[in-house]
């Protein structure tokens, strides 16, 4: 059974997320001691930077389109090229065969530019085999190896173009399900992280508790937070810098 795509459970930017996972990780260091009584200690803080560092380096959605448009335009450079073999092919065949005969169609090269890739790739394989079918009626008109060969080169050529296509396809079907599946990771590990801190601080502290609350756009970033100093006990837990 193929396994279905897994849908973000959080509705902001995945640099929103990272970033206020970094900010959380570091009120998390600040109440370190009071989150060791919930279970949650060091190695699991450090854990959770770590995904997030992780999550910082997968590529994103641009540049992953960005290849695929690269290696895209090369593919429809090689189909023109193609497509200008088989009708500089085709010229010649026409001097010798009428357009209409049985001779000129069998090469197939009809709505030669209405075809899908598939078809083109089918259509130059058939053009150089035909072609070299009729080699020694078509000689007096130019074919030869050499003619021929062109069109080989060019359909292999927009083959590769072709293969090369489909797997930037796949990487980035590939990239974006990493991406989210890290990404949901690290927001599950957020909620758990701010429901410890918002049980902590609970009818305690509201400017505390409020840093345990999850924004959905950086405008509350944009609000003065109140940070008590990091005593050098709580130093030595690192830095969480991005």
């Amino acid at each position: 059974m193929k396994k279905q795509p897994e849908n973000r459970v959080y509705n902001f930017p995945d640099a929103d997320l990272y970033v206020q996972c970094l900010e959380r990780l570091k009120y998390a260091k600040r109440d370190f001691k009071l989150f060791a009584d919930y279970g949650y200690d060091k190695g699991k803080m450090e854990a959770f930077y770590n995904r997030c560092e992780r999550f910082k380096e997968l590529p994103n959605d641009d540049e992953t389109v960005g290849d695929q448009m690269i290696v895209t335009q090369k593919k429809y450079d090689a189909a023109d090229k193609l497509k200008a073999a088989i009708r500089s092919m085709m010229t010649r065949v026409a001097v010798k065969y009428h357009n209409k005969s049985g001779r000129y169609r069998k090469f197939g090269t009809a709505k030669l530019g209405d075809m899908t890739d598939a078809q083109l790739l089918f259509c130059g394989r058939r053009v150089a085999r035909v072609a070299r079918q009729q080699i020694d009626f078509l000689a007096e008109v130019g074919v030869n190896e050499k003619v021929i060969s062109k069109v080989v080169d060019a359909y292999q050529t927009f083959e590769n173009a072709m293969h090369i296509q489909q797997d930037r396809v796949s990487e980035r079907d590939i990239s974006v399900e990493r991406r989210v599946e890290l990404g949901n990771k690290i927001y599950q590990d957020l909620i758990m992280l701010c429901n410890i801190g918002k049980d902590l601080w609970n009818d305690k502290d509201p400017v505390k508790y409020q840093n345990y609350c999850i924004y959905e756009s950086n405008n509350e970033q944009k609000k003065a937070r109140k940070k008590p100093p990091i005593t050098e006990e709580e130093e030595s837990l690192g830095s969480y810098k991005g």
